[in-house]
């Protein structure tokens, strides 16, 4: 608290968080299920011990996050979850990773929506059957329960090969395996969730139908499509 006696900005974002962390883990656990009403802000504000504004904060960060809804009038509600829903808890390592992680994405779009592309009308037939092998080999790891990221990464250097342009390859190879980001989160559940996975070899059969076809808009597309639904739930961990 401050001279003025209000509470500093980094303190109540701490208490904002307390207030998340609890009403997530309810809704994870089921203690507050889909349709079910939060409690009231004056019941928070006094169940936590916090004020209304730390109480609103909190409310915002769920409702950004998917979790709960507002509804004019009556309160604010669990909202629908999505299928698999589980509560995170990373690793203060996997924390620091999450900015680096953002950055590196960044960096794949701008490279590899384009390799995808130029890809798609230089490949070679052997060189699109090594794109098709490596997402076979990542479906038959899942299939196994093994790890998969060697496999996703093998994806994407087919790709960068299949331009044949050395700058490409470089770029890709530079990183290796940690480029892809769930290498950085081995505690997250995603990371051997297999309809999760499965989702992600389907986004690349789009990438390698749109290659075979030579089609460059398409597989242009189909991986940027790819790489932004990877931003998108790397950014809600940052939340």
């Amino acid at each position: 608290m401050n001279n003025d006696g209000k509470v500093e900005p980094h303190r109540r974002q701490r208490l904002a968080q307390t207030v998340i962390e609890t009403l997530r883990d309810r809704i994870a656990t089921g203690d507050l299920t889909e349709g079910d009403q939060l409690p009231t802000e004056i019941q928070l504000e006094s169940e936590f011990g916090v004020s209304r504004t730390v109480v609103r904060e909190a409310i915002a960060e769920l409702r950004a996050g998917g979790l709960v809804t507002p509804v004019q009038g009556k309160g604010v509600f669990v909202a629908r979850q999505q299928p698999g829903f589980r509560h995170t808890s990373l690793t203060p390592r996997e924390i620091k990773s999450i900015p680096e992680t953002l950055e590196l994405l960044e960096f794949r779009i701008a490279v590899e929506v384009e390799a995808a592309a130029i890809s798609a009308y230089r490949r070679s037939p052997h060189q699109e059957e090594a794109i098709r092998a490596a997402n076979q080999q990542m479906v038959a790891e899942i299939q196994a329960g093994n790890p998969t990221v060697d496999a996703d990464f093998a994806f994407h250097l087919a790709i960068a090969q299949a331009t044949d342009n050395r700058y490409y390859i470089e770029s890709i190879s530079r990183f290796g395996a940690r480029s892809i980001p769930r290498s950085q989160f081995p505690t997250l559940p995603d990371t051997s969730n297999v309809d999760y996975l499965m989702g992600i070899t389907a986004e690349h059969d789009r990438i390698i139908e749109a290659i075979a076809d030579q089609d460059p808009d398409t597989a242009r597309n189909a991986m940027r499509d790819h790489l932004l639904n990877s931003q998108k739930r790397y950014r809600r961990l940052a939340r």
